[in-house]
């Protein structure tokens, strides 16, 4: 089908979490989320930055459903107290697990003890997923629908194979780790996939990565893009996009209603352009041996839950 990024489909009545969604590609997925209609979550570690986020969204969409959720995606404690507010909304429609911190120091480690990236991209989604896979399934039983969960990656993962082997050996070059983890990401999407197809869940997994987004190309917004925000410097810069561009990928997969679980979404040129549907890399998708079993495992063992599959 033919997408326009700039007209939606109709989402009101739905309700769409959005976390890291106080900077970049968070802060315009949700903000395009809510020009379409949909009652969004926004999900961040500060307060005071959700209150800018929200006043930012609200001067361009008047008339936007908002509300807000303390994620601090370091603390598995956090993790949880966020878990049970989401869960206990009258509906929760999808999730975009966008947030995790981007401190390449090989050093810095969680409140929990686990290595930034691998705890904050990877651990602490599964922990989330764990709380409120019932209620995104309760929702659409109730609504005849599907659920969505949309996991984030990056172009790294098929351009620089990375093992996954033993998540516990993470490198201590930043890129490297940040790799891994995206890595994790993808291999545990497509087999939450498979194993939600297994249990007949109204719920889909889908992956998105979005590309190449910039500061220079990314619109003004108070608090969020201005005089008044760190501006970053991009080599890739003349042939990027915009962070509003860049979250396009993560949009349509969440609110496509031809979107399918297990379909991987990424700007068409694959730094920048409109969100298509590609090809997974097979080491992800389809991993050799019981890889993606045991990525599960390590997974679940490191964020201390069993993923239930609610039909």
């Amino acid at each position: 089908m033919t997408w326009n990024p700039a007209h939606l489909p109709d989402q009101t009545g739905r309700t769409i979490v959005v976390t890291g969604a106080t900077a970049g590609i968070g802060y315009f997925a949700a903000e395009q989320l809510a020009a379409a209609g949909a009652d969004v979550v926004l999900a961040s570690r500060s307060a005071a930055k959700l209150r800018v986020a929200e006043n930012a969204i609200r001067g361009q969409v008047p008339h936007a459903s908002l509300r807000s959720v303390v994620l601090e995606l370091g603390s598995l404690q956090s993790v949880d107290v966020a878990a049970a507010e989401l869960a206990a909304l009258p509906r929760l429609d999808a999730i975009l697990l966008n947030g995790g911190a981007m401190s390449l120091s090989g050093r810095a480690t969680t409140d929990d003890g686990l290595p930034i990236l691998l705890g904050t991209h990877v651990v602490a989604n599964i922990r989330l997923l764990a709380g409120i896979l019932p209620a995104l399934a309760d929702t659409a039983t109730a609504y005849d629908s599907i659920s969505r969960v949309v996991h984030t990656s990056t172009g790294y993962v098929a351009q620089y194979p990375t093992s996954v082997d033993d998540l516990r050996r993470t490198s201590r070059i930043g890129i490297v780790a940040y790799t891994q983890a995206k890595t994790a990401t993808e291999v545990f999407a497509f087999e939450l996939d498979r194993r939600l197809r297994a249990a007949g869940s109204p719920i889909a997994s889908l992956v998105v990565k979005p590309g190449v987004g910039v500061d220079a190309k990314t619109p003004q917004r108070p608090g969020i893009r201005d005089a008044t925000t760190p501006y970053q410097r991009n080599p890739y810069t003349p042939r990027a996009q915009g962070k509003d561009s860049a979250a396009w990928s993560a949009v349509r997969a969440a609110v496509d209603p031809a979107a399918q679980s297990g379909q991987y979404y990424a700007p068409a040129s694959g730094i920048k352009g409109l969100p298509v549907a590609i090809a997974p890399t097979p080491r992800t998708a389809a991993p050799a041996g019981d890889l993606a079993e045991r990525v599960w495992r390590q997974l679940e063992e490191l964020a201390g839950v069993e993923l239930p599959m609610p039909r």
